[in-house]
This record gives C-alpha cells, sequence and structure tokens, in this order.
C-alpha cells in the first residue's frame, strides 16, 4: 500500500512537469517561471545524486527492488566533507565493552526458556541473496531519483523534522502536538553514559500515510532537550517516504543539533564511517517476526571507545559496521546523560483522526511474547567500559491507550519491556 502511494506521488509529480511545460510553451508567465523551478529542481537532484551515488565496484541487485553498491571504503560519503579530509579511518575499535554474562550461557537459557526464543533463526538482509561485497569495499543502498523528489526539499531529505526526541521530563502537550511524534520507551538517565545494547524482534508494522513512518530504535543522548541535543540512534524501521517502500529496514540515525542542520539516516551526509562490508545501512531485514508464530530479533550495541573517543556500532554478535567520529559531536565527545530505547511513530492526525500506523507489532504490552514487540536484555556501558544492567529504569509515552509500554525483569532476559500499539482504537482518542 505504501509503494502504491509512492508510485502515485511520483506520477503526479511527472505529470504535473509535463503541465507546467505545456502550459509554458503557451505563453503563460507564471507557468514558465515554475516550469523553470521544476527544472532547476531536477538539475539540483541529479547533482545531488551523484554526489550520494559513488562509483561502484560491484552492484547487486536485491530481491525488494533495491540496488546495492559496492564502494571503495575510502570512497563513501563522509569523506566529501572537509572535516574528513585528513581522517585516517580507525579499522577496528580500540577496546570492545566486558559484558557482565556468558553469552553463550544465555543463548542456552533462553532456548529452554517460557518465552521460546528460537535463536537458530539468523536475520539477514534481502539483498546478500544475491551476492557479496568484496574486501575493503562497503556496501551502500543505491539513491534513486524518486527517493529525494518526495522529500519536501533536497535540504531536507534524509533528515528527521526538529524536536523528535521523547523527553520523559516534560508534560507540554502543545509540543507533542506540534511535532506529531509519540513514543513508548524505556529509559535511564542521572549518570554518565558511555553506550547502550538491547535486543529486539522485528516487525513489519502498517503504516496509514506514506509520511509516517514506524521505528523501533535505542538513543544515545547528550545536553538539553533545545537546540544543543546530541543524538546517535540505530535500530529498525518502517519509512515509505524515506525509501519509497513498507519494507523493514536497519537504520543510523545522527544529529549534534537537535536535527536542526547536522546529522542524517544512514550515509545519506557526511558523519558515519563504515568498515564493514556485509551489512548495508537502510536495506531490508528479513525475516520477520510473525503474530503468534516465530520470533525473529536483532541485537544492537552501540558504544565509545575509550582510546579512540569514536562511537562505534555493532549489528548482532559478530558485525562491527563503523563509528561515529568523537568530533562530530560536543556533548557526546565525552559521555551520554541519557539512554532510550523504545519505539517512535509519525501521528499526521489526517482528517482530523488519530493515526492507525502501527508501533511495533502492532499490539499492545499485555498481549505478551509472541504477540506484542518487546527490547530484550537492556544495558548500559559504564566509565569502566562495562556492559551492565541499568538502574532507575522509567518509561514514558504521550498517550498509552495508543502506544504503550511495560517494563519487567527475569533471569534469563534481564531488564527488558514490551511496547506498541495499534494507535486509532476506540480508546485512542
Amino acid at each position: 500500500m505504501a509503494a502504491q502511494a509512492s508510485t502515485r506521488n511520483w506520477s503526479g509529480l511527472l505529470l504535473l512537469t509535463l503541465c507546467f511545460l505545456s502550459c509554458a510553451s503557451g505563453g503563460g508567465g507564471v507557468a514558465t517561471a515554475t516550469a523553470t523551478d521544476v527544472r532547476r529542481r531536477k538539475l539540483e537532484t541529479k547533482r545531488h545524486l551523484n554526489k550520494l551515488n559513488k562509483p561502484a565496484v560491484k552492484s547487486i541487485k536485491s530481491p525488494d527492488g533495491d540496488i546495492i553498491d559496492c564502494v571503495n571504503v575510502s570512497h563513501q560519503p563522509s569523506f566529501d566533507h572537509p572535516l574528513f579530509r585528513n581522517h585516517t579511518i580507525q579499522a577496528r575499535p580500540s577496546f570492545y565493552p566486558e559484558a557482565q554474562y556468558d553469552e553463550s550461557k544465555l543463548a542456552s537459557k533462553l532456548s529452554s526458556s517460557s518465552h521460546k526464543k528460537q535463536s537458530s533463526k539468523q536475520i539477514s538482509q534481502l539483498w546478500q541473496k544475491n551476492g557479496r561485497c568484496p574486501e575493503n569495499t562497503i556496501p551502500i543502498r543505491r539513491t534513486k531519483e524518486e527517493d529525494v523528489l518526495r522529500a519536501s526539499s533536497l535540504k531536507s531529505y534524509g533528515k528527521k523534522k526538529h524536536r523528535t526526541i521523547p523527553f520523559p521530563l516534560s508534560s507540554d502537550p502543545d509540543l507533542i502536538n506540534e511535532n506529531g511524534h509519540e513514543h513508548a520507551i524505556s529509559y535511564v538517565e542521572g549518570d554518565e553514559y558511555y553506550g547502550a545494547k538491547a535486543t529486539m524482534n522485528v516487525w513489519n508494522p502498517r503504516i496509514q500515510q506514506s509520511n509516517e513512518f514506524s521505528l523501533s530504535q535505542l538513543w544515545i543522548l547528550g545536553g538539553s532537550f533545545g537546540d544543543d541535543l546530541n543524538s546517535i540512534e540505530a535500530g529498525w524501521q518502517v519509512s515509505p517516504d524515506l525509501y519509497g517502500d513498507g519494507h523493514t529496514r536497519l537504520f543510523t540515525y545522527w544529529t549534534s543539533d537537535a536535527y536542526q542542520a547536522t546529522g542524517c539516516y544512514n550515509l545519506l551526509c557526511s558523519g558515519f564511517i563504515q568498515i564493514n562490508n556485509e551489512i548495508a545501512m537502510g536495506a531490508s531485514i528479513s525475516p520477520i517476526s510473525n503474530y503468534g508464530g516465530s520470533q525473529y530479533d536483532i541485537s544492537i550495541l552501540v558504544w565509545k571507545d575509550p582510546k579512540e573517543g569514536n562511537w562505534w556500532m555493532q549489528f548482532g554478535e559478530n558485525h562491527v559496521l563503523g563509528y561515529w567520529p568523537s568530533f562530530l559531536f560536543s556533548y557526546l565527545a565525552d559521555s551520554a546523560s541519557m539512554i532510550e530505547w523504545g519505539g517512535e511513530i509519525v501521528n499526521t492526525v489526517a482528517d482530523g483522526d488519530h493515526t492507525s500506523t502501527q508501533m511495533g507489532s502492532g499490539h499492545f504490552p499485555g498481549e505478551g511474547f509472541g504477540k506484542a514487540s518487546y527490547f530484550r536484555n537492556i544495558q548500559i556501558v559504564d566509565s569502566s567500559n562495562n556492559l551492565r544492567s541499568p538502574k532507575g529504569i522509567g518509561t514514558y509515552t504521550e498517550e498509552s491507550s495508543c502506544y504503550d509500554v511495560q517494563n519487567d525483569q527475569n533471569g534469563d532476559w534481564g531488564n527488558y519491556f514490551y511496547y506498541g500499539g495499534p494507535g486509532k482504537n476506540p480508546n485512542c482518542p
């Protein structure tokens, strides 16, 4: 449904352009100016695409229609920026966080637990079915012209809107209504944090409007919730506006000024430096969890290298993807002051009603395992570079009758929570 909406938007733009050109040939002054604007934007879009889509050593056609370009690691988009011109790529982290539990023992426990986690079922990315990228290259999802044209402007392409962070201490309804973003999260604050980890099950939530999205992620936050906010984010999302379809995709995001001028999704601007040749940012992940059936989850770890100071990201237990250089940030150049885990959706209030865009599985936390979405084994990295259980976990949601969150703890999943919901329903205003 999202893909159909995207096609209609693209077709509409072409028809509009043809109309403008036709009207211009008839001598309409206003139409001529508008046609010129359309041509200018298309030219600017082409230049932007040439900047984003680097020459490929190899290209792979994914079953979902994406093209994955295998680009030399030293030619990735970050190195277009003057700040990176003399940057030496850090080939690997200097240190990894020390776990406080044995992963193999944990996996054994989970396989026999009441949660019945099916650890043998691995999540991969669809494009990998048709090939792999060579060593010393990284896989980059090719940006299409229609991807850029769906954005309101070139400047806004690949960026979140200002003020999209859930602020647990805020109860200002005007702020909530203004930004249109709703959340169901668990969080910790009041200490110095040097990273976070979580395992989350993966779903394919239904999106009502093509300009809405649904995501599940962790946030590494520093600074105030004003214009100086630093944020590193990673998880999975469904975003028809960004990708042109309704597939569930791996994503990252960063900003050093509360989403104003800095930062972007994935590799759509300078910032994140990728070193891994197996995982593509923004590419579809598969399989996904089934309601009442098999559950599939992914693990994400983000931590600050205590020697070099860069923020690293790991996907699963084996894929170290790359890092955000510390010089991108002000507050996060030192440490984070808040960690959040959970879900986020956009509610455009189409036709005056709350959106029916789903968060997570689209079902409330009370339905439990196999039906509700979860984050399990949530942890933080402390100042000694140790992974440990967070203390003083809080929860936050703007409207629990639309999307809710419930914390709990046990020996197998450690600190965990179920979250999400259907959005519009008889109890959701």
